[in-house]
C-alpha cells in the first residue's frame, strides 16, 4: 500500500514527483494513507496559524462586514485556482494546493497595514517580511509535535514557500541580503535560494495574483468604493463587464458583478495555461530540477495579459487601496499594531506567560522579533481586544 502512495498519477516529467522528494529535515516514517505533499497540506490545515486566517484582514477589517473576503477565504480561493492550473498543466496538484494554503500564514493582523506597521518598527531587530514570517510559522512557531518545532514540511514545500516569487539571491549574492528568518533557516537547510522554485510554486504565486485582483474588484464594487462604470476604460475588466451586459441586458448588479468576475478569472487562467505550455515546450524541461535551473519562470502570462493585469492592479491601487475609507482603516490599524509592539517590548510583564518567557530568554538584538512573532500571530479581533484591554483605562484586564 505504501508503494501505491509514492507519487500522484498522471504527472508530467517536469512536475514535482513525490518519489523524488528531498524529504523532511527531521526523518519520519512515511504515511500509509497519504502522499508526502498531502501530508504537508493536512499539517497546514490543522495548524493554529491557518485557523486564525479566518479573522485576519484581506482588504477589509474583519468586522467591516460578513460578505467581504478574509485572509482565509482568499487563501481557499487561491488554492482552488492553483489546483486547476496544476491539473491542466499535469503538475502536482497536492504541492500546488499546499503552497497556496501556506502562502499567507505569516501575515499580521489588518493585512498590509499590519505588515507595514511592523516593517516600520522592526529595522533594529532584523526587519519584517510576511513571506519570511510564513517560513518562521512552519519551521519554528507552530509548537504541536513532540519531536520538533514547526510542521516538518517537505523540502519542496519550504522551497516553494520562500521562492514562489522567484530567486532570492542573485549569482554571487550572500545571505546577508535575505530577510532575517530566511537567512537563519538557510544555515539549517539549503533551499537553493539562487534558483527558481518548482512550476507548482510558480503556479501558486500567479493563482494568488489572479485571485486577489479579481476578488478585490468584487469586494470594491460591493463596498461602493467604485462603480461598474468606473471600470469601463480599464483593460480586460471593462470589456468583460460590457460583454456581460450585452449578453444579459436586464441582469441585476449583483449577478453582473459575479458573472464578470467569473469570466475575468477564466480569461486570466486560460491565458496563463497557453503561455505556460508554450514556455515549457520551448524550454524542453524534463524534470523539476530543469525548471529550477532556468533563468526565467515557466509559468506566466502572455505579454498582452501581463499588461492588462498591470492596468487592473493600477486601477485598484488608485480607486480602492488608496480610497479614503481604506486609508482611515489603515491608519487606525497601524496605530494598533505599533502601540501593541511598543508596549510589549517596553513592558514584557504584560505578555502572556509563555511569550514573556521567550522574551526573557532572547538576546537584546532579537527581543523585538519575539514581540513581532506574538503580534503577527494575532487576528484582527484579538489585536483590537488586546489594544482595548491595555490602553483603555475603563476596560478590564482579563
Amino acid at each position: 500500500m505504501t508503494e501505491m502512495l509514492k507519487t500522484a498519477p498522471g504527472l508530467a516529467p517536469y512536475a514535482c514527483h513525490e518519489n523524488a522528494s528531498r524529504g523532511r529535515l527531521h526523518d519520519e516514517p512515511d504515511s500509509v494513507t497519504r502522499r508526502c505533499f498531502q501530508r504537508d497540506r493536512d499539517r497546514i490545515i490543522h495548524c493554529g496559524a491557518f485557523r486564525r486566517l479566518e479573522y485576519k484582514t484581506q482588504v477589509f477589517v474583519n468586522h467591516e462586514g460578513d460578505n467581504y473576503r478574509t485572509r482565509l477565504t482568499h487563501t481557499l480561493e487561491v488554492s482552488q485556482i492553483a489546483r486547476s492550473i496544476c491539473r491542466s498543466l499535469e503538475l502536482n496538484e497536492d504541492l500546488g494546493e499546499v503552497l497556496a494554503l501556506a502562502h499567507d500564514l505569516g501575515h499580521p493582523p489588518f493585512g498590509h497595514a499590519g505588515e507595514d506597521a511592523l516593517k516600520e518598527v522592526m529595522p533594529p531587530f532584523g526587519g519584517f517580511d510576511h513571506n519570511a514570517q510564513s517560513l518562521s510559522v512552519v519551521v519554528k512557531l507552530e509548537e504541536r509535535y513532540a519531536g520538533f518545532d514547526g510542521l516538518n514540511l517537505t523540502w519542496e514545500t519550504l522551497e516553494g514557500l520562500v521562492k514562489h516569487n522567484g530567486p532570492l539571491l542573485a549569482d554571487g549574492g550572500n545571505a546577508g541580503e535575505l530577510p532575517r528568518a530566511i537567512a537563519e533557516y538557510a544555515k539549517v537547510q539549503d533551499l537553493e535560494l539562487a534558483t527558481f522554485a518548482s512550476a507548482e510554486a510558480q503556479s501558486a504565486a500567479l493563482a494568488d495574483d489572479i485571485a486577489y485582483n479579481n476578488h478585490d474588484i468584487d469586494d470594491g464594487l460591493r463596498a461602493g468604493l467604485f462603480s461598474i462604470a468606473d471600470l469601463a476604460d480599464v483593460p480586460l475588466a471593462g470589456p468583460i463587464f460590457a460583454e456581460v451586459k450585452m449578453d444579459y441586458p436586464d441582469i441585476d448588479t449583483s449577478r453582473h458583478i459575479h458573472e464578470a468576475v467569473r469570466r475575468l478569472i477564466g480569461a486570466m487562467v486560460t491565458d496563463l495555461l497557453g503561455e505556460s505550455l508554450s514556455r515549457i515546450k520551448a524550454a524542453g524541461v524534463t524534470s523539476a530540477d530543469d525548471v529550477r535551473a532556468l533563468d526565467h519562470p515557466v509559468i506566466g502570462f502572455s505579454d498582452a495579459m501581463a499588461e492588462q493585469e498591470a492596468a487592473v492592479k493600477a486601477f485598484l491601487f488608485e480607486n480602492m487601496y488608496r480610497h479614503y475609507k481604506l486609508n482611515r482603516m489603515t491608519s487606525k490599524a497601524k496605530r494598533v499594531v505599533k502601540d501593541l509592539f511598543g508596549l510589549f517590548l517596553e513592558e514584557p510583564e504584560c505578555l502572556p506567560t509563555e511569550w514573556r518567557s521567550k522574551l526573557e530568554a532572547a538576546e537584546e538584538k532579537t527581543a523585538g522579533q519575539v514581540v513581532a512573532d506574538y503580534v503577527a500571530g494575532m487576528t484582527d479581533r484579538f489585536a483590537l481586544d488586546e489594544h482595548r484591554r491595555l490602553f483603555d483605562l475603563r476596560s478590564g484586564a482579563s
